[in-house]
């Protein structure tokens, strides 16, 4: 699955919650005595979601990614933070990917039919990831 497909399926399970307030919204300016009611509700419901979007998210992720992300300041800061972890990530995936599909070479020491399983699993590992090259950069 995609960066942008983890995104938006975390966006839609936020949505439905009704907790993506802290997601579309940068965070309230603090309560003082001269806030209205209004005031009051809206930053209690950011500080709601914030706190139950960074849990969900935190949940969601795999605990290898998890360990070398920063500590949340909130929940779309979190989210980013996340993004480039997962664009580091396919980028290796990518590399690793591109250099087996160039290298592997038939050395008769499995089947024929072994190796083309092997080289089919590979492109399809590839397609799955769905590696497209980032705008501005030509492709080989």
């Amino acid at each position: 699955m995609t960066v942008d497909a983890t995104r938006e399926q975390v966006e839609f399970t936020l949505g439905v919650l009704d907790l993506d307030l802290a997601l579309l919204k940068d965070k309230p300016d603090p309560l003082t005595d001269k806030n209205t009611p209004e005031e009051k509700t809206l930053f209690n419901a950011w500080e709601r979601s914030d706190r139950l979007s960074i849990m969900f998210l935190r949940m969601t992720i795999a605990s290898n990614i998890k360990t070398s992300l920063p500590k949340p300041e909130n929940a779309k800061d979190y989210m980013k933070a996340i993004e480039e972890r997962f664009k580091t990530a396919d980028k290796s995936l990518a590399g690793k990917l591109m250099s087996d599909l160039t290298t592997i070479k038939f050395d008769g020491t499995r089947s024929m039919h072994e190796h083309v399983i092997e080289m089919t699993n590979l492109a399809a590992n590839w397609d799955k990831a769905q590696f497209r090259p980032e705008k501005g950069t030509t492709q080989i």
